[in-house]
C-alpha cells in the first residue's frame, strides 16, 4: 500500500516509516522539520517538506504519490507546554488534523491511523485503562487529542473514513537508525541516560511517596518499535472497520526508581538523584490495557523487557552523540 506518514522525520514516526518498509510498503513522509529531523528520514521513503495547514502542498503531495493510506504521526504532545499555549495546541492539532482530513477527502483518500494518547482519559479511576472508560482530559493536549477522534468518529459516519486510533503513554527505546532526540528533553529515559553520560548533574524524582511498590510513579514505557508494528497492523484493518486501541505494557508498569536502578545496571555507571515536590495533577499509576488490541489484531509486543528499552536508548545516544548532525 501506498502509505504517506505524516510528522514521519519524528521519533515514532520514523520508527513507523522504517516498519512500514519493511513489510513492503510504499512510504511517503510528510513533515515540516518543525521538531523531526531530515537524517531520520529513511532514505527508500519519498519525502516532502509541507506544513499540514499547507492544503495546496499537502493535496499535492497526496496525488502525485496515489497515497491510499495516511498514519498520522504529527502534534504537539507537552501536557505543561498545552496548559500554558492552549491556541498552539487546538491550532497545530485540532486545525491542522481537520486540514489534514479534507485534503485526504478532496483526494479520495479513505484510510487513517492516528496516533493518539492514553490522556485522553486524564485521571482514571481505575488501573490498567481500558477502552471503554470514561474520557475526560485534564488538560488541552489530552482535550485537544479526543476532539480530532471525535471527528474521525463523524468522518466515518459521513464520509465513510476508516480509522484506527491508537491511545499511548511513553514511547522509549530506539533502533539502529533513529533515537529521541527532543529539545527540551521532558522524558524520563533520556533524562536519566543522559544524567549517566555526564551531559545532566542529576535527575530528579518528583515525589517518592506515592502509594506505590516503592513510593515513585508507575507509567508504561513501550518500546518505539512495538509501538510501530501496532501502526502497521492497525493500517491492515482500515479496508473493512474503524477501532480504537490502547497500546500498553501488559503488566505492572516500571516505576521511576526502577527506571533509574535499570539505567544503572545497563549503563554501568552512577546516576546522580536529587528529590522534587510531587508535580500537580500526576497520578500515582498511570497503564494501559492492550487487551483489545492482542486479541483482535495480534499484537505481541517484542521488546517490553526494561533493560531491553533502556539498552537500545543508551545504544543510540553512545552511536549518536549529537542525534542527528543536520
Amino acid at each position: 500500500m501506498r502509505v504517506l506518514v505524516t510528522g514521519g522525520a519524528g521519533y515514532i514516526g520514523s520508527v513507523v516509516v522504517e516498519e512500514l518498509l519493511r513489510d513492503g510498503h510504499t512510504v511517503v513522509v510528510y513533515d515540516s522539520l518543525y521538531k523531526g529531523h531530515r537524517g531520520a528520514v529513511a532514505p527508500e521513503a519519498a519525502f516532502v517538506w509541507g506544513d499540514l495547514l499547507d492544503g495546496a502542498a499537502l493535496r499535492g503531495a497526496l496525488r502525485a504519490h496515489g497515497v491510499e493510506a495516511v498514519v498520522h504521526m504529527a502534534a504537539d504532545s507537552l501536557v505543561g507546554e498545552s496548559v500554558q499555549d492552549p491556541a498552539k495546541y487546538y491550532r497545530n492539532n485540532v486545525v491542522a488534523g481537520l486540514a489534514l482530513l479534507e485534503a485526504m477527502r478532496e483526494c479520495g483518500v479513505a484510510r487513517l491511523v492516528f496516533s493518539s494518547t492514553a490522556a485522553v482519559y486524564g485521571e482514571p479511576a481505575k488501573q490498567p485503562i481500558e477502552e471503554t472508560d470514561p474520557t475526560a482530559p485534564t488538560n488541552p493536549y489530552g482535550d485537544t487529542k479526543l476532539a480530532f477522534e471525535r471527528a474521525l468518529d463523524w468522518y466515518e459516519g459521513a464520509y465513510g473514513l476508516r480509522y484506527a486510533s491508537l491511545r499511548y503513554f511513553n514511547a522509549a527505546g530506539a533502533t539502529a537508525l533513529n533515537g529521541e532526540v527532543h529539545d527540551p528533553e521532558t522524558h524520563l529515559i533520556p533524562l536519566v541516560l543522559q544524567a549517566a553520560a555526564g551531559r545532566l548533574p542529576a535527575v530528579t524524582v518528583f515525589g517518592d511517596d506515592y502509594p506505590t511498590r516503592d513510593g515513585t510513579c508507575v507509567r508504561d514505557y513501550i518500546h518505539v518499535v512495538d509501538l510501530a508494528r501496532a501502526h502497521v497492523l492497525a493500517v491492515g484493518i482500515l479496508d473493512t472497520r474503524s477501532a480504537i486501541y490502547n497500546l500498553g505494557c501488559g503488566g505492572a508498569g516500571y516505576t521511576v526508581r526502577e527506571v533509574i536502578e535499570t539505567a544503572r545496571a545497563v549503563t554501568g555507571r552512577e546516576i546522580p538523584v536529587r528529590r522534587g515536590p510531587r508535580r500537580a495533577g500526576d497520578p500515582a499509576v498511570l497503564i494501559a490495557s492492550s487487551a483489545r488490541i492482542r486479541a483482535e489484531l495480534g499484537w505481541q509486543p517484542a521488546r517490553q523487557d526494561l533493560r531491553t528499552i533502556v539498552a537500545d536508548t543508551w545504544a543510540w545516544m553512545q552511536a549518536h552523540p549529537d542525534g542527528y548532525a543536520e
